[in-house]
C-alpha cells in the first residue's frame, strides 16, 4: 500500500511554501530597489515632467497681475517685521561690482539646470540604489511647488523699483533668464513662492555632499545651495521667505520619499497587501499567492 503524508504534515508545509515565496518576491523587490530604471524610460519621464512643469508655470499666470504685487508687498511687510530683509542690501551690493553682477546672472540663468540634470545622471550612473527614491522626491516637490504658484502669486523684488530694487540683467545689458522679451513671455515671472532655484539647490548639494567620496567635491556640494541664495537675493528675483519655502519643501519631500520607499509604515504595507490580494482574486487568483506579507519591507515605486 502506496504511503502518503498525514494531512497535519501537509498543512505544515503550504504555510511554509507561502512564507518562502513570499521571502523570494521581497528578495526581489529589494534587488529592484538597488538597480536604476531602463535610461529610456527616465528620459522620456524628464522630458514628459519638465514639459509639463514648464507649461503649467505659464498656464498658470493670471490675467493681471495685481494680486502678484499685494503679495509682494505682504512678503515685505513680513520680512521687514521679522528682521531678514536683506534683499534690497545685496542687490545694491552686487551691483556695485558690475562684472560679479553679470557673473551672478548667467549663473542664475543656467546652473539651476545644469547642476540639477548633472546630479541626476550621475544618480543613475553612479549610485543607482538611491535613484528611485530620490528622483522621486525632486519631482514631488516640484509638483506641490506648482499649486504654491498657483495659490500665491508672487512679484520678484526687481519688479519692485518704488523699493529701490534693480534687476542687473537689464541695468547692466547682461545675459540672464530673462534678458529677451521672448524668454519672459514664455515662463510665469510670478511663480516665485516657493524658490524652485533654492529647492533644487538643495536637493544637489544634499545629496552630493551625502553620497560623494572625494572631499572637494563635498566642499562644492555643500557651497553650491548657499550660493544659490545669495544669488537669487542679490539679483532680485526672490525674497528670503521664498528661499525658505523652497528648502523646506524640498526637505519634507526628501523625507516622505525616503519614508515611502525605505521605511515603509506598517499601515501602508498592510493596505498595499490587501490591495494585492484584492487585484489577484478579480484575476482569479487565490488568496495564496504571497502577495506580500505585513512584515516586508515596502516595495519600491517606479
Amino acid at each position: 500500500m502506496a504511503q502518503t503524508a498525514p494531512p497535519a504534515a501537509r498543512r505544515d508545509q503550504a504555510p511554509e511554501a507561502r512564507q518562502g515565496e513570499r521571502r523570494q518576491k521581497a528578495a526581489a523587490l529589494r534587488r529592484r530597489a538597488l538597480t536604476a530604471p531602463p535610461v529610456w524610460r527616465e528620459l522620456l519621464m524628464v522630458v514628459l515632467f519638465y514639459t509639463g512643469y514648464t507649461l503649467t508655470r505659464i498656464v498658470l499666470v493670471q490675467d493681471g497681475t495685481e494680486t502678484a504685487f499685494a503679495n509682494a508687498d505682504e512678503i515685505l511687510r513680513v520680512e521687514r517685521g521679522l528682521g531678514m530683509d536683506i534683499e534690497l542690501y545685496l542687490n545694491q551690493t552686487l551691483l556695485s561690482v558690475p562684472w560679479l553682477a553679470r557673473t551672478a546672472n548667467v549663473f542664475y540663468a543656467t546652473m539651476h539646470f545644469i547642476v540639477t540634470l548633472g546630479v541626476v545622471v550621475w544618480l543613475y550612473r553612479y549610485r543607482p540604489h538611491h535613484y528611485r527614491w530620490l528622483r522621486t522626491s525632486i519631482m514631488m516637490a516640484t509638483g506641490v511647488a506648482l499649486i504654491g504658484f498657483w495659490l500665491y502669486p508672487l512679484a520678484p523684488p526687481r519688479f519692485l523699483h518704488s523699493e529701490g530694487f534693480v534687476d542687473p540683467v537689464t541695468a547692466l545689458h547682461s545675459l540672464g533668464l530673462y534678458a529677451s522679451d521672448a524668454s519672459g513671455t514664455l515662463t510665469n515671472q510670478y511663480a516665485a513662492m516657493p524658490s524652485m532655484h533654492a529647492g533644487w539647490a538643495l536637493w544637489c548639494g544634499a545629496i552630493v555632499f551625502k553620497l560623494a567620496a572625494q572631499k572637494w567635491v563635498k566642499a562644492v556640494a555643500a557651497l553650491y545651495p548657499a550660493t544659490t541664495v545669495v544669488v537669487i537675493l542679490s539679483t532680485a528675483n526672490h525674497y528670503v521667505l521664498d528661499a525658505v519655502a523652497g528648502i523646506a519643501l524640498v526637505s519634507g519631500a526628501i523625507w516622505v520619499s525616503w519614508v515611502l520607499y525605505i521605511r515603509c509604515p506598517r499601515p501602508l504595507i498592510v493596505a498595499r497587501a490587501r490591495i494585492s490580494a484584492d487585484l489577484a482574486r478579480r484575476r482569479g487568483g487565490t488568496s495564496g499567492s504571497g502577495t506580500g506579507s505585513a512584515g516586508s519591507r515596502c516595495p519600491t515605486r517606479s
